[in-house]
């Protein structure tokens, strides 16, 4: 007889479940994108196998839906999304080529798989350190752990994960340091951002998406992408982080976590 699914899974992690619903940590999400993008392996395999110009949320999409599965959801929301990355990973590989125009790279590769987790992670705490309550050192420590399910998940050694916070800062620090970007890779960032053929409701958010990933990115990734920033856009910035630290303490858990609660109800529907 078949048993029923559980509606969470008997190891979900209680601190990541506490914060991952917080909407506020979506304003990391361009950052995250873009860090990503800008290891070239992980960057040249976006720019061959996806599409931004023709669909510029299904990268966030899947990212959201994998992180809420894996933090909120159920088991069979933890397959399902784990299924659906595997399937958008396989045909992403190639062997280097010839002509030096891209390097080797494969989805699967647990070496990408940690930075991508890493860049999810060190993006969220961005948020978290400017808008949120201060995390005791015992959720902090508890939060990194939880955090490695992202790449685990997906197959990535769990020692592949540095240790604790301060090996994840020494990893964080020299990964930072190789990170390139060139033409086709810049081309996508810019298609992201300008989000030409995303819905209206899409559009009228991106000029706060572009102030935000520009700005979380730092100086030397901005000069990657060959972004500008200014004073006035520095300011503009400081606002809106104001603005989300009164949101976070005035308005209600169920809107603040609507997407998660949107993702998980997508999942269902499966």
């Amino acid at each position: 007889m078949n048993q029923p699914a559980r509606q969470g899974p008997a190891d979900q992690p209680g601190v990541m479940a506490r914060y991952a619903p917080e909407s506020v940590y979506l304003l990391g999400a361009g950052r995250a994108i873009l860090l990503q993008l800008a290891m070239p392996q992980v960057g040249h395999g976006v720019a061959r196998h996806s599409n931004f110009a023709a669909n510029p949320l299904g990268r966030l999409h899947g990212t959201l839906s994998y992180i809420y599965a894996l933090s909120n959801g159920t088991d069979e929301h933890r397959a399902k999304a784990r299924s659906a990355v595997a399937r958008a990973h396989s045909p992403v590989r190639a062997p280097a080529a010839p002509d030096g125009t891209h390097p080797a790279y494969s989805a699967r590769d647990p070496r990408l798989q940690l930075w991508v987790a890493a860049t999810l992670y060190d993006s969220a705490m961005q948020i978290h350190d400017a808008v949120l309550p201060a995390l005791s050192d015992t959720d902090a420590d508890q939060l990194y752990r939880d955090y490695a399910l992202l790449g685990t998940e997906l197959g990535m050694p769990a020692e592949f994960w540095p240790a604790d916070r301060a090996a994840f800062a020494e990893y964080w620090e020299s990964t930072c340091a190789r990170l390139q970007v060139d033409a086709p890779v810049r081309e996508v960032a810019h298609q992201l951002l300008a989000a030409e053929s995303a819905p209206y409701w899409m559009r009228a958010l991106m000029p706060l998406a572009r102030l935000m990933t520009m700005g979380l990115l730092g100086e030397q990734l901005r000069m990657l992408y060959g972004f500008g920033w200014s004073h006035k856009q520095q300011r503009r910035m400081d606002g809106v982080m104001r603005c989300a630290r009164v949101a976070v303490r005035i308005l209600p858990r169920r809107i603040r976590h609507f997407p998660m609660r949107y993702y998980l109800r997508q999942l269902d529907r499966c």
